[in-house]
């Protein structure tokens, strides 16, 4: 009886035992599936997974290149607008400039326009017949406002008044003294003088010419203009722009040049040593075996001693590699007798050899060329006679002196 009773207990303790175990194994599992996917609480937004690494690479961004992982990312060249695309400029054609022979014909003319007052007011006087005192003086006045000077002015009087005496008729005709002012004239002016530019080689070198004077004269123009001259000549010119105070002077000088197919020397920085820029535009030439080198300068006051000691470096560093041929005076001839004090100054820094007259078209007082060659003792050699490329000539004095006496 005991062991039936014992029996029953111990199934029904089983059955408790495999009952409990099923709860627990259904809560745990419930409990699991909870963790996994958790439900959305209320008033949250759910959000999609960040894309893989992989995924940034998959589609390139406009304008970038799509490169493998881990290589270097190219940026490719930008597209050239072709509305942007400039076409090289020409190559400027060298230009042939005017022979002298044609120029000094074309020249004449022009002077004789200028000039030609000054003929006619001495004419006037001189031609009235018998002459007082008073009459002689309003000659003497003509030519001193002429700019031909005192001294030149008294001397040409006195030697009218003396062919008047030896002609004794006490009366003149105009040719007659026309005749007689033109021989005067010449005279004065110097028909002998050596006028000619340095410009071919010395030995193995080239001739250098070194051309000065105040601002305002035209300088670096003549200096483009006397290149033209020598080209016509068939000379091998080179440039020097030793002028580096004034910021375009360079680029003008080396327009000029480029018209005519020669080549400039400069320096690319504003304010270089003008000295050092003369030296190697002579080097320069040398080394092209040219036949003249010429020398651009700044213009200066010739009251600036500075200045003025300045351009005595210039031609003491140029003869260090070359001896300096030619020293060119460029002259306003419109200043007149204000222009004797500038010419004695330049002269005494870098021995002057010559003078430069320029606009002498714009004045009648055609004197200038006697009164400077006497006070510096050195011929005027080139005049310019307008504004156009080919308007500087070698100075003719017997077309000169015609061109005043008409």
């Amino acid at each position: 009886m005991l062991d039936q009773v014992w029996e029953v207990v111990t199934l029904v303790v089983v059955i408790a035992l495999v009952a409990v175990a099923g709860v627990v194994g259904l809560v745990r599992g419930r409990r699991t599936d909870t963790e996994q996917l958790p439900s959305q609480r209320p008033g949250t937004t759910s959000v999609e997974p960040r894309p893989r690494a992989a995924d940034d690479v998959d589609e390139p961004d406009r304008g970038s290149v799509a490169t493998a992982p881990g290589a270097p990312v190219e940026t490719p060249p930008a597209t050239v607008d072709e509305t942007q695309l400039v076409e090289p400029e020409p190559t400027p054609q060298v230009e042939r400039p005017e022979s002298a022979r044609g120029r000094l014909a074309r020249l004449r003319a022009r002077l004789a326009r200028s000039n030609t007052a000054i003929g006619h007011a001495l004419l006037g006087l001189l031609s009235r017949g018998s002459l007082d005192e008073e009459a002689w003086e309003e000659v003497e006045d003509t030519l001193i406002q002429a700019d031909l000077g005192v001294q030149a002015s008294t001397e040409l009087v006195d030697r009218l008044r003396t062919r008047l005496k030896v002609d004794g008729s006490g009366r003149t005709d105009e040719d007659q003294v026309r005749e007689w002012l033109r021989e005067d004239l010449l005279e004065l002016v110097g028909p002998d003088l050596d006028r000619r530019i340095a410009s071919s080689r010395v030995g193995d070198r080239p001739a250098v010419i070194l051309v000065v004077g105040v601002n305002g004269t035209g300088k670096t123009t003549t200096v483009g203009k006397l290149a033209r001259v020598l080209v016509a000549e068939d000379r091998d010119v080179v440039l020097g722009a030793a002028d580096t105070f004034r910021a375009a002077a360079a680029d003008q000088l080396e327009t000029w040049g480029g018209r005519v197919g020669v080549p400039t020397i400069r320096s690319e920085r504003e304010g270089a040593d003008p000295a050092a820029v003369a030296f190697d535009a002579v080097q320069a030439g040398a080394e092209m075996e040219a036949d003249v080198v010429i020398l651009d300068t700044a213009g200066r006051l010739h009251n600036k001693v500075g200045l003025m000691d300045e351009l005595g470096k210039i031609k003491r560093v140029v003869e260090k590699k070359s001896p300096i041929d030619e020293v060119l005076l460029v002259l306003d001839a419109t200043t007149g007798q204000n222009g004797m004090r500038q010419a004695e100054v330049f002269s005494q820094a870098v021995d002057v050899t010559g003078i430069v007259l320029t606009k002498l078209d714009g004045t009648a007082k055609g004197g200038i060329v006697v009164a400077v060659q006497r006070a510096l003792g050195v011929p005027v050699k080139l005049v310019g006679l307008g504004e156009g490329p080919d308007d500087l000539a070698p100075f003719d004095p017997k077309a000169f002196v015609d061109a005043i006496v008409g």
